[in-house]
């Protein structure tokens, strides 16, 4: 590869990650529409129920689902607007919490995937792909990402609460499949089409931070 190929790769990387994640996720959705349930959702699944789910686990599962939630969301942005001085920073965060939301729930009407059934330890209502926790999840904590990288100048802090945060979208894409309200390609659409909803929402607000 020579080094005008890397240069571009380089200057470019945002994008060329833009678009691979939005082609897997078009990729994705046209598996949705044309099979609703997919092999590898449920050979997933069936590994995870084998191997990881267990009545011990399920309450740690519940407790890391809120942290996907609209209640905790709302919460987290609402303690910004008040504590944070700079009040962009506040309203950026509403406003990218609101434009996720509007956005998946059009994808969601639009492509009508069923939840599943079958091993539900929850209960939900509504359409299943792409999942909205992780896609929510990802804007809004990989939003908080960003801001952390950006603004905080102590190294180890940033470098601690962005494992945390990364971990933390993990988890929560994890739990919606464990407690069997989402398919595992629901909980990867979400995050792919949330990472190209990012790179495009963080280049529209960069000037104003």
């Amino acid at each position: 590869m020579n080094k005008k190929i890397i240069n571009i790769i380089k200057t470019n990387y945002k994008w060329i990650l833009f678009l691979i994640c939005l082609i897997i996720f078009i990729f994705l959705s046209g598996k949705v529409i044309e099979y609703q349930i997919m092999k590898q959702d449920i050979t997933f699944y069936n590994i995870l129920r084998k191997y990881f789910i267990k009545d011990s686990i399920t309450p740690y599962m519940k407790i890391i689902t809120n942290f996907g939630g609209a209640t905790c969301l709302i919460t987290i942005t609402i303690l910004l607007l008040i504590l944070i001085k700079n009040k962009k920073i506040g309203l950026i965060t509403l406003t990218n919490l609101v434009l996720i939301t509007i956005l998946n729930q059009m994808l969601k009407i639009v492509l009508k995937r069923p939840r599943p059934t079958e091993f539900r330890i929850i209960n939900e209502t509504g359409y299943s792909f792409p999942s909205g926790h992780s896609m929510i999840s990802m804007a809004f904590y990989g939003l908080l990402i960003y801001l952390i990288y950006k603004k905080i100048k102590n190294k180890y802090l940033k470098a601690t609460l962005i494992i945390i945060l990364l971990l933390l979208i993990l988890a929560i894409g994890i739990s919606r499949i464990y407690l069997g309200v989402h398919y595992v390609s629901d909980v990867i659409g979400g995050f792919l089409i949330s990472i190209s909803y990012l790179i495009v929402y963080i280049k529209l607000i960069k000037k104003k931070l």
